[in-house]
Order: C-alpha cells, then sequence, then structure tokens
C-alpha cells in the first residue's frame, strides 16, 4: 500500500513538475519571439532610412533613386506599424527586462515616424511605461516635442529643430517658457539642453535671450493669425 501511494505521489510530482517545465518553456519562446520580431522591425525600419538618406546626400533628395528608397521604406513601415501596434494592443507596453533598451528604442522609432493621430493615441500608454520604469524617459520626451511641433505648438523639453530656409541655418523649434527649460528637463532625467545641443552636432548654441525673443514671437504670430 505504501509502495502504490508513493508511486501516485511521485507521478502526481513528476506530471506537476511537467506542466511547470511546459509553461516556463512556452514563456521563454514566446519571449524569444518578441525580441526577434522587434530585431527585424529594426533592420527593415532603420536600415532602409540610412541607405535612403545616404543616397539623398549623394545624389540629391529629389532623385529618382532618393524617392525609390523613400518608397521602399515606406512600405517597410506600414508593416513594422502594424507589427508594433498589434504588441501594444494585444500586451501593452512589453516588459524592459525583456526586450531591454534596444526593444525600446524600436518600438518608440516606430511610433516616431508614425502619424500624428497615432503617437497621440500611444502617448498615455508611453507615459505609463515611464512612470513604471519600463521606458526611459527620453523617448517620451521626444515623443512629446515632436507632437507639438506638428501641431504648430510650443515645445516643451527643447528636443527638437529645424532648418530655417530663411537663415539658412538649424534653430530649436520655439519652446514653452524657455526660463524654466532646464528645470523641466532635470525632472525628467535629461542633461541641459546644452549638453544635448553639442551632441546635435550643429553649429548652434543655446541663448537664452534669443529663445525668450523667438518664442514671444512665435505666441504672437499665432494670436494674429487666429484673430
Amino acid at each position: 500500500m505504501k509502495y502504490i501511494l508513493l508511486t501516485s505521489l511521485l507521478l502526481v510530482m513528476g506530471c506537476t513538475n511537467t506542466s511547470k517545465s511546459k509553461e516556463v518553456s512556452a514563456k521563454k519562446e514566446t519571449q524569444e519571439n518578441l525580441i526577434a520580431i522587434l530585431d527585424t522591425i529594426w533592420q527593415t525600419e532603420q536600415g532602409p532610412i540610412r541607405l535612403r538618406d545616404s543616397i539623398g546626400r549623394a545624389v540629391g533628395f529629389e532623385s529618382e533613386a532618393f524617392k525609390k528608397q523613400n518608397e521602399i521604406y515606406h512600405k517597410n513601415h506600414d508593416k513594422n506599424e502594424k507589427k508594433v501596434l498589434q504588441i501594444l494592443d494585444s500586451i501593452g507596453w512589453p516588459s524592459k527586462e525583456i526586450i531591454g533598451e534596444q526593444g525600446n528604442l524600436t518600438i518608440c522609432n516606430v511610433l516616431q515616424h508614425s502619424s500624428l493621430e497615432v503617437r497621440e493615441k500611444y502617448l498615455p500608454l508611453m507615459r505609463k511605461a515611464v512612470k513604471d520604469k519600463e521606458l526611459s524617459a527620453r523617448f517620451l520626451v521626444r515623443a512629446v516635442d515632436r507632437i507639438a511641433t506638428d501641431k504648430n505648438e510650443l515645445q516643451i523639453y527643447g528636443q527638437q529643430m529645424k532648418y530655417y530656409p530663411e537663415t539658412q541655418s538649424f534653430n530649436l523649434w520655439p519652446i514653452k517658457d524657455p526660463e524654466n527649460l532646464e528645470k523641466r528637463r532635470a525632472e525628467m532625467g535629461l542633461d541641459s539642453i546644452s549638453e544635448f545641443l553639442k551632441r546635435k552636432r550643429v553649429d548652434f548654441k543655446w541663448d537664452l535671450e534669443e529663445q525668450i525673443k523667438r518664442s514671444e514671437e512665435f505666441i504672437l504670430a499665432k494670436e494674429n493669425a487666429n484673430q
């Protein structure tokens, strides 16, 4: 009788361990699949962009070669966007422990290249991911400022620059409350605006008084346009 009971117990334990082993294996496979999907998205999203831009610099941004490569990029992006949105809609923002910084960069770059409507829709999910420590704040502030520029509004964190043909130079898109820009950046864990601009490798230096004036002119121009 004792032998029968012991055998039954071992069988139950064996089944339980097998079940747990299958769950662990399935979870690992799912994680590996997600990483593989994001890796493919990164390659098919960024590769065509880099090639397109190099072609533009070499033979011109109006050339047929550039236009052809741009079409390839957009076809890839449409597919990549569907994959990313499917991930976000089905599981929410993936754990950073699983996809890492590279995975987050991939998702955010695809969203950054998407329509304004798509970016605004998923902005709350990005905010939650930052709050939950699953996403670096630098991705969020880039998205926030990009949305602001697309809506012709003042940017918040100074992450967006624009080439101005009238001066033939780059400058920051006008900023809300420039006097407190550094405080806002620090609150989001960003470095100073001067350090940020150094990394952009453009011949441009931060001048607070100039930016205050530009923001005031931007606000005045919008007010006049709305009258």
